[in-house]
């Protein structure tokens, strides 16, 4: 890992964890620090075997969380990502969220039919927003419920491990309405 990179985690780290952080700043700094740390693949900082690699969530529920309890914690987390707004100072760099983006009249149920499985389903999606015909005239997903159900699978995988000697904790599948966009 890079010494730049060290800097902003470091950076990022004593921001959340200073007292006078909001609420919207310290999530908005979580955010970035799982993605940085995602990135980088630093596994030593957390103490996993380098043949592992581990969910920047995957702390939070506990090492031997129920599938059912880390759905608890995903449907919060999505909660929170679709009323998040990060309002941003003139000449700041604003946040965008695919989650917060989506019409509000979007339903997102969150389920474990099985013991390792969890299922996304977006369901009352407005036709504009979340359909267009692509060149065969078939009906596809637009890029803005891609984007969302990219944002779904990235909060999901952040709970999740696999590895050479364990499998992952659970799969995950994606869908909209009776669609699945990511498996």
């Amino acid at each position: 890992m890079g010494s730049d990179h060290f800097v902003r985690i470091t950076r990022l780290r004593a921001l959340i964890d200073h007292e006078n952080t909001g609420a919207g700043e310290r999530a908005t700094a979580e955010r970035m620090l799982d993605r940085l740390l995602r990135k980088t693949a630093d596994h030593a900082a957390s103490g996993a075997a380098p043949d592992r690699v581990y969910g920047s969530r995957h702390h939070r529920a506990g090492r031997h969380a129920s599938t059912a309890s880390i759905v608890e914690s995903v449907r919060e987390d999505i909660a929170f990502a679709r009323t998040f707004v990060a309002a941003g100072a003139p000449g700041e760099v604003t946040v965008h969220s695919p989650l917060a983006a989506a019409p509000a009249e979007l339903t997102v149920a969150v389920t474990t039919p099985f013991a390792d499985q969890i299922v996304v389903t977006i369901t009352d999606i407005p036709p504009a927003w979340g359909w267009e015909p692509d060149e065969f005239d078939r009906i596809t997903a637009t890029e803005d419920l891609r984007r969302f159900a990219d944002e779904l699978a990235e909060i999901i995988d952040s709970y999740n491990h696999d590895g050479a000697d364990v499998g992952p904790r659970f799969f995950r599948t994606i869908r909209a309405q009776e669609t699945t966009l990511i498996r």
